[in-house]
Parts: C-alpha cells; structure tokens; sequence
C-alpha cells in the first residue's frame, strides 16, 4: 500500500496565470518558497529554499509540464509532486496537488498527514496570492525556523 499526499481548490482565475503563479519563481517567492535558482522548466534542476529552512535548499528534478495543464517535479527521492490544473467553464480553475507516495509505515503515516497539511497551505497561499495579491506565507511559519527539514 502506497501512501499519497493529496489537496485540491479552485482559484477564480484564467488557467495561464494560475499556471504562471505555478512556474514563474516571482510569483512563487510570494506565496510558496523564499528562493529560486531559476523558472520551471522541463530539463532542469533548481533548487528552492523556504524562509524557516534557510540551510537546506531543495532540489527540484524531473521536471515534466505541459502548458496549463500539468506540472510535475521530483524534490523528495521517493516521492513525485503532480499539480494538474483543470480549466472550468467559468474561466476559473480547479488545482489539484498529489504527491506519490511511500510505502505504508509509520514514520509514512506521519509523512502523508503532514504533506496534506503542506499542500493545502500551498493551495490556500496561492489562492490568496493569485486572487488578492496578498502574501499568507509571510510569518506563517517563523517558528519552524532552525528545525530541520521532515522533523515536526
């Protein structure tokens, strides 16, 4: 049994910027990641750093898009990231997150659990930020700094 991390919403705006806000790391600084060596693109390895993990940058590999309908990452050696974006009639958009998975086990469990809670932050950050313009991420998690990336 694989354990899978997933979350969903729907942002109320056109596919192409929801996608932008998805691979453009200016959009990205404001609601997801602190840093960026660079744009998503197939091909390419980058690497992202948080705010609260200013020590432990985190490569991004195997990077599959296609144009407003999918972008796709490696960042976790067992684990690839999915976001699909489904265009709605209402020119809004519904974003799906899934990220697959590891193995049943405890420590899995625990994995799976807190990787849901990220997604959905990660969704709601983009909502706020693609909608609204505002930045939730920033202080949000001043009080993981100096923890080390996976420990609670």
């Amino acid at each position: 049994m694989r354990l899978v991390a997933k979350a969903a919403i729907q942002i109320q705006k056109p596919v192409s910027e929801v996608f932008e806000a998805i691979v453009d790391p200016a959009c990205m600084t404001q609601y997801f990641i602190s840093e960026s060596s660079g744009r998503l693109e197939e091909g390419r390895e980058i690497h992202w750093k948080f705010t609260e993990f200013p020590d432990f940058p985190f490569p991004v590999n195997q990077i599959r898009i296609e144009k407003n309908k999918m972008v796709s990452f490696v960042w976790d050696k067992d684990t690839r990231v999915t976001i699909l974006l489904e265009e709605q009639p209402d020119v809004s958009v519904v974003v799906k997150v899934e990220e697959d998975g590891k193995e049943f086990s405890e420590e899995n469990v625990q994995w799976a659990l807190q990787n849901t809670e990220g997604w959905a932050n990660f969704l709601a950050f983009m909502k706020a930020y693609v909608e609204y313009g505002i930045n939730l991420r920033k202080g949000a998690f001043d009080f993981m700094r100096g923890q080390v990336p996976g420990e609670g």
